[in-house]
Formats: structure tokens, sequence, C-alpha cells
């Protein structure tokens, strides 16, 4: 399986340890990636409340770059899935639409047929590689481990442009994946919920009272750790967990992984080629469970 790799601006940013953790678990699994050099950033949501068009047009150039490689596009970011899910329905219901993107795209040799496949990592193990196959591939289960899954915004909704009618499986597939990898999902309100990073430049209390909801309840519950598929979740709920504790007056002290960390843990990749000592909330004690450092 070969895949037009999209990581995205946090991957390589905000949160350095995601790439290079995404590229050895994909490795591993034996998905190949060929990166899309030169693709721009998805505009997140927050470029196509200014300028819808100027969105669209920058994520129909990575779908031109994609189908001019013959590949579908895999992408590490919950936010960039959900962004391009919405241009591509946006351009595949309106061909007026898509021929007038086209026309600018033309100045660069591009075109956009309508044809790419846009998947987030979560839903290739799903769907392409399939969960009895992942299963094969782990050698350190993580039983006795307590995770919350977040999904965040973006991967959930609106679920007709993420093809929800085609493949409900989504709906659940971090909590199936969790539960292959040998943990116990620990179900919660608010892991279809915001994480509160979309309002933090405009509202920070109430951003960081977000991760303070979310981060106490799934504690509550008895989670040992949370796990999401979006980089800008992780970042709110992780970077800002220590305001959040500072805001509530209490110790929340939970440690927010990634997808393809938690997935290299349980394949038997060591915690620190994964980027585990690279979170702000510490993941030694949750290590520490299993014998391993980072």
């Amino acid at each position: 399986m070969k895949y037009a790799f999209f990581p995205g601006c946090v991957s390589r940013g905000g949160c350095p340890e995601l790439y290079p953790s995404s590229i050895q678990v994909c490795e591993r699994l034996g998905l190949e990636l060929e990166v899309m050099e030169g693709a721009s950033c998805t505009g997140a949501g927050v470029l196509q409340e200014k300028n819808q068009k100027l969105g669209d047009t920058l994520n129909a150039r990575t779908f031109a770059m994609a189908e001019a490689m013959g590949l579908p596009i895999m992408t590490i970011c919950s936010t960039c899935q959900g962004t391009m899910s919405q241009a591509h329905k946006r351009l595949n219901d309106d061909l007026e639409y898509r021929a007038e993107i086209n026309q600018i795209l033309a100045e660069e040799g591009l075109e956009y047929k309508g044809e790419v496949v846009v998947k987030h990592l979560l839903w290739i193990l799903v769907e392409d590689l399939g969960l009895e196959t992942l299963r094969e591939y782990i050698t350190n289960p993580l039983s006795g481990l307590r995770m919350a899954p977040f999904y965040g915004c973006y991967i959930i909704r609106p679920t007709g442009a993420l093809g929800f009618d085609e493949h409900p499986e989504r709906q659940e597939s971090l909590e199936r994946v969790i539960e292959v990898l040998g943990a116990e999902v620990v179900e919660f309100e608010g892991k279809t919920r915001c994480c509160g990073f979309p309002i933090l430049t405009i509202n920070e209390k109430a951003s960081v009272s977000m991760v303070a909801n979310h981060t106490i309840e799934a504690r509550d519950l008895g989670a040992d750790a949370m796990v999401t598929p979006c980089p800008l979740c992780h970042l709110n709920l992780d970077g800002f967990q220590p305001k959040a504790a500072s805001q509530r007056n209490e110790v929340i002290d939970l440690p927010i992984l990634h997808l393809p960390q938690v997935l290299g843990l349980a394949m038997g990749m060591e915690p620190k080629a994964m980027g585990l000592n690279k979170h702000v909330i510490s993941t030694k004690k949750l290590l520490s469970r299993f014998a391993l450092t980072a």
C-alpha cells in the first residue's frame, strides 16, 4: 500500500515528535509513503472562514498533485482530514466551481479531476490495512492500560463530508484500534467535543477550561492516558494542561499521546524514538508501568 503523504504543518512544527513517529510506524506496517513536497497548508478551517475560495484552491492544488502522483493521500492530522474532506465535497458537488478553480491551477500546470481519496492514518489502519493485520504487528500489548480516546471536531463532523454513510466504522475507529493494541477503552462524553484550540487566541480562559473539562473527566473515569489523532488537539490538551490544572486548582497529570506513539509502543518500538520524552505532561510514570523509559 502506497500513499501520498500529507503530514500537515503541526507535525513538523508545534508537535515535532509526530512526524518521525508516523514515519517509523508506517514503515513497520509496510505502508509506503511518498512525501508531498510543496503541498500547502489546508487552511485548517480558519482561512476558510475568511476566504473559502482561497482555501479550496489550496486544497484542490494538493488534490491535483496527488492525482498526478497516482496515489491516495494519507494525513496524520484530524484537522487536515476534516478541512480537505469539506473542500473535496464542495469541489465535487459543484463542477462549475471546480472548473473555476482549475483555471487558477492551470497556471501551475495542474488540474483536479475529482478522483483523489483522502484518508487519515486512523482510517487506513481500519479500512486498508485491517485490524486483524494490525494485530499481527503487536509485540508489546498495552495490557492493563486504560486509555481515553479523543477525536476532536474535524474527523467526526460534518459526517456527510467525511464519508460516514459509506464507512460507519469510522465513528468508533479509534476505540477499535485502542482495543487491538491491548489497552482498555475509557469512554467519556468529551471524546468528540472541541479541544478548545480554535478559540485559544480569542478566549484563552474558555479554551483552557475546555482542556480542564476533558482531561479531568477522563482522569476521574480512570484513564491512565488519552490518545488523539489530531496534533492540534494534542497541542491544547498537553501544552495547556498545566494552565488548566492551575485554573481548577488541582493536579491533572494526564499524558496525552499521539496515535502513532501508541502504535509504536504496542509494536515494541523505543519510547524515545516515538518522541515520548518531548511532551509537556511527562510520560515517565506511564512508561514505567511497562519497564520503559524515554
